[in-house]
């Protein structure tokens, strides 16, 4: 049985590790709000443009173009979304797991030489190289700082790519944030774009809490079913599909194609870093909470012990008493 001492350093030792996990809570609890605010104010937009341009091309057959047809796939590229940092839980290691899959899919039909990797945080990057895969540069600044401009770049040497034919598939592996309690593994077609996904399209996000205790998490578990929001979201009126366009269709789809494509990767991009946020919010919200556990069963052990050391010090005292 360990000594009092033992048992002492022991609770101080787990009273830090607290002070620790409590503080790292608070400080992503923070960056989340910060985060739900950036997607609260592009969503609108890019929701809405979305549902205007994959409505525009599947209601005009004329209007389609090389970004929206299939083709037979001989080079492949994939832009996997994780952090910079741990202490999120299974937030990389999922992210990392459905690269490796998709990865194996791929050599398994055009080679894993075929297969480029475009890894957007450290430690996708770092596995990506142990790896030995065919990775196309850093980005791992987007991951703590998301920026527009860099996320341009990308899309458009994609973009470019993918027109003149080095690229047949271009696919994105990140988290889609619902909530603060649900962040969901996402395996999306960016190019060519895919028409199909906006009848399919899961708009339903809760960008107003960041409470996701340990209960929380719980229930979600067991129930699985739709979670309630603050606000019921209003839902989108279908677009009249008699278009009119001006001046040319050309002139419109080389305006919106680009567009849309930054839009898509930058949403992405505040997806992941919000999902690592809150990830990591409730990671340390558990180990805070198994931390308060673990200090109530080594008080109680503490205190029996110091009852049991002092029992036996009465019965010494009483005992030589006895004898004298």
């Amino acid at each position: 049985m360990p000594s009092l001492k033992e048992i002492k350093g022991r609770i101080a030792s787990v009273n830090s590790t607290r002070k620790i996990t409590s503080a790292m809570k608070m400080v992503a609890s923070s960056k989340l709000h910060h985060a739900q605010v950036a997607i609260q104010n592009m969503l609108p937009y890019e929701e809405l443009m979305e549902h205007i341009l994959k409505s525009f091309l599947a209601a005009e057959a004329e209007a389609h173009t090389v970004f929206d047809q299939p083709r037979p796939v001989k080079r492949a590229a994939l832009i996997v979304f994780s952090s910079n940092s741990s202490l999120c839980g299974g937030f990389n290691a999922n992210t990392i797991k459905m690269m490796t899959h998709a990865v194996d899919d791929y050599a398994a039909k055009i080679g894993r030489e075929n297969v480029e990797i475009f890894p957007i945080g450290r430690k996708v990057y770092e596995k990506a190289k142990k790896m030995g895969l065919n990775v196309q540069g850093d980005f791992s600044a987007l991951a703590d700082k998301p920026n527009v401009s860099q996320c341009i770049e990308i899309a458009m040497n994609l973009g470019e790519r993918f027109y003149d034919g080095e690229i047949d598939k271009v696919e994105l592996i990140y988290h889609h944030f619902k909530s603060a309690g649900s962040q969901i593994l996402t395996r999306k077609t960016f190019l060519p774009i895919d028409l199909e996904s906006e009848l399919n399209a899961d708009h339903e996000r809760d960008l107003t809490s960041v409470v996701a205790t340990k209960e929380s998490q719980e229930y979600l578990r067991k129930h699985g079913g739709r979670q309630e929001t603050s606000t019921e979201k209003k839902e989108v009126k279908p677009l009249n599909d008699n278009f009119i366009v001006e001046p040319d269709m050309d002139t419109v789809l080389s305006q919106l194609l680009p567009k849309f494509a930054h839009l898509m990767l930058y949403t992405a991009l505040l997806d992941s870093n919000a999902s690592e946020h809150a990830a990591r919010m409730v990671a340390m919200q558990t180990a805070t909470d198994n931390a308060d556990e673990l200090l109530r069963q080594l008080n109680l052990q503490y205190n029996k012990s110091r009852q049991q050391a002092i029992t036996s010090e009465l019965l010494d005292i009483v005992g030589g008493s006895v004898n004298n």
